[in-house]
């Protein structure tokens, strides 16, 4: 008897554990600037990078530009991993401000891009520091295992990269 009661609330904690982290996810979705949600080849790169950087600024945070596109089925791929992932999305944005930039054939934000160090494959990401400064320029392969993206590779960028700004306010 004792051994069902124990199994039913474990089910129960798990439930509610996963109900709780899907619900922190779908905050932190509608908190984010709209830059930071989705690859628009009708948005300004110039415009949103200037508004990362002064979120960063403010919020004591480094941000990580995403380079891809609504092609870009690795993008998809990524974006699918981070939100079913609520630890390492929680992560993500915490502690860094998300730029993502499209790159098509209908806008390949050439000018922008040309600010950029080359990029060898879709998506690639960048860290920069809030006052512009490029850190890192990163090919998002490097955070898969041979199952894909990987928590643990993740998780070790994130901590890596973040401003040390946001690891002392913690």
């Amino acid at each position: 008897m004792k051994t069902v009661l124990m199994l039913i609330l474990s089910v129960c904690l798990l439930c509610i554990g996963s109900v709780q982290a899907s619900s922190i996810s779908s905050q932190l979705e509608h908190a984010l600037p709209t830059y930071s949600k989705i690859y628009d080849d009708q948005r300004d790169p110039f415009k949103d990078a200037n508004a990362a950087l002064q979120l960063a600024k403010e919020t004591n945070r480094n941000v990580i530009i995403e380079v891809g596109g609504n092609w870009c089925t690795w993008c998809h791929k990524m974006d699918a991993f981070l939100l079913e992932n609520p630890k390492v999305y929680q992560a993500l944005h915490n502690k860094y401000v998300l730029l993502k930039i499209n790159v098509s054939d209908s806008n390949d934000n050439e000018a922008f891009m040309k600010s950029l160090p080359p990029v060898l494959g879709y998506p690639h990401i960048y860290v920069s520091a809030a006052n512009g400064k490029m850190l890192l320029s990163k090919d998002t392969a490097e955070l898969q295992d041979e199952q894909g993206h990987s928590k643990a590779y993740w998780l070790a960028f994130l901590n890596d990269w973040e401003s040390k700004a946001t690891t002392q306010k913690l």
